[in-house]
């Protein structure tokens, strides 16, 4: 008889996740099955999903997959998800601890309740003019590195976008053999800048934590001003904050919250 296995959703500004938790790493979950489970219309529907491992150092680690069932390096959104999961579920004693990632060991301030923030270490401007295209227009920014990849790009007015389901069309290509996010920023005043994100793997989500960080670099470099600073970014479904000290390393901070649980035996059949 097939053992339960239980997915909790939850969200960090409406960006969106099952968690699964697989302390001693015994689920195999396919990229099918992945999918299938964050399908809006036929699955549960989320932007991806995360399975909770312990390893072997006794260190938590956040195997995070995008809503396509392709893996990913990292998610600010998701893992202060993840955080209040283990918190919440009595896995861990709030405060300050660690959780690995595919781009290394990330710290986080956990309280037991109010906003979470991570460390999200150092951001990498790649010193390199990029593009995006779409629905017809083309618009210019920077290539940042935040352990994925990021083209930021500007616009005088994001309600002029369009659909960001399609993936926008980044040049030059050859910066992103394994795709890309692509963030498109409104600076407003008082430094604060809206945004709107195209996740490789999920299309259109509501919004994107290493997104912003990524943002916060490239508004810096788009004001000309110097580090350190501090940005509070609005995606479409909330409100962040990132500041970047002068050593160019990140600190995120926004909301996590869980909400209910899911059965999803049935998806790993």
């Amino acid at each position: 008889m097939q053992k339960t296995v239980i997915a909790t959703y939850g969200h960090g500004t409406h960006n969106d996740f099952l968690l699964i938790f697989d302390e001693a790493d015994q689920l195999l979950i396919t990229p099918a099955q992945v999918a299938a489970m964050c399908n809006r219309t036929t699955g549960i529907g989320s932007d991806g999903l995360i399975r909770i491992i312990k390893s072997d150092d006794g260190k938590w680690f956040m195997d995070y997959r995008n809503a396509d069932g392709s893996l990913a390096e990292m998610c600010g959104n998701g893992i202060r998800v993840m955080a209040r999961y283990l918190v919440a579920k009595g896995h861990q004693r709030e405060g300050i601890f660690a959780i690995n990632t595919r781009d290394g060991l990330k710290h986080l301030r956990v309280p037991a309740e109010d906003d979470i923030s991570v460390n999200m270490g150092k951001l990498y401007d790649e010193t390199e003019e990029v593009s995006a295209e779409v629905n017809g227009a083309t618009y210019k920014g920077f290539n940042i590195n935040v352990g994925n990849p990021h083209a930021v790009v500007f616009t005088e007015d994001l309600s002029t976008l369009g659909s960001l389901e399609s993936a926008p069309v980044v040049s030059p290509a050859t910066s992103y053999p394994e795709g890309v996010n692509v963030e498109f920023v409104e600076i407003m005043a008082n430094h604060e800048v809206k945004m709107r994100v195209h996740e490789r793997g999920s299309g259109e989500t509501q919004s994107c934590g290493t997104g912003t960080c990524a943002v916060a670099l490239a508004a810096t470099l788009k004001s000309g001003e110097s580090l350190p600073s501090r940005w509070v970014i609005y995606p479409p479904g909330g409100r962040l904050v990132v500041d970047i000290d002068g050593h160019s390393n990140a600190t995120l901070t926004g909301p996590a919250l869980l909400l209910e649980d899911h059965d999803v035996s049935a998806y790993l059949q």
